[in-house]
């Protein structure tokens, strides 16, 4: 029975240190980093944020999937993210850590509804907490930075639980509402306005 106990408790142990989450790291310093296991990102900002990332999950972003096929699984791996700032980095590995292993389901296309109504109660706190800070929708800034580096980074599902948000946001709103929601500047003229209501009239009549 010991035995049994003892064998249980490595392979729990064996368990947990193969998929230990994100830690953020000192930059540089990789004593801490198992990269049979785990790969280091790198935030684009001035002094950059690393993160070690448990390699399966990263394995989500299409791009980092491609740089690490053509590498052994122990090398160390220090990706740059150019174009992510280590705010956002830490919610885009968030999400691929949490569903690397738990797919969501597909979001339906066109969204008919409101996004809350076909998400996990997982997605809609990862939404609404600071996405959307406390679900206040003028609040989205952070979700905007989220869906750009979902796009950069090839996350397929990320970015269709991001877009179909925004698309639930502008649900219902007139143009002008939308652009004052995301500080969109009109550059038509009346006129041409009209003329664009006119061709897409049979739009809002289906």
């Amino acid at each position: 029975y010991q035995r049994r106990v003892h064998g249980t408790l490595s392979e729990c142990l064996f368990f947990f240190a193969k998929t230990k989450k994100m830690t953020e790291i000192e930059a540089g310093n990789y004593t801490s980093v198992d990269f049979k296991t785990h790969i280091v990102l790198q935030s684009n900002d001035t002094k950059a944020i690393e993160f070690s990332v448990p390699r399966e999950a990263a394995k989500m972003s299409g791009l980092i999937k491609d740089m690490l096929e053509d590498q052994e699984q122990d090398e160390q791996t220090v990706i740059p993210i150019p174009n992510v700032n280590g705010r956002t980095l830490k919610y885009v590995i968030q999400y691929m850590e949490h569903h690397w292993n738990n797919k969501a389901e597909p979001i339906e296309k066109p969204l008919k509804g409101k996004i809350e109504d076909v998400i996990s109660e997982h997605d809609k706190k990862f939404l609404f907490t600071d996405l959307v800070k406390d679900a206040d929708e003028k609040q989205h800034e952070l979700l905007i930075d989220c869906i750009m580096a979902a796009n950069f980074l090839n996350i397929k599902d990320m970015l269709d639980l991001t877009c179909a948000c925004v698309a639930s946001m502008i649900k219902g709103k007139t143009p002008e509402q939308i652009r004052a929601l995301f500080n969109i500047e009109n550059d038509f003229t009346p006129e041409e306005e009209e003329k664009i209501r006119e061709e897409n009239r049979w739009c809002e009549e289906a």
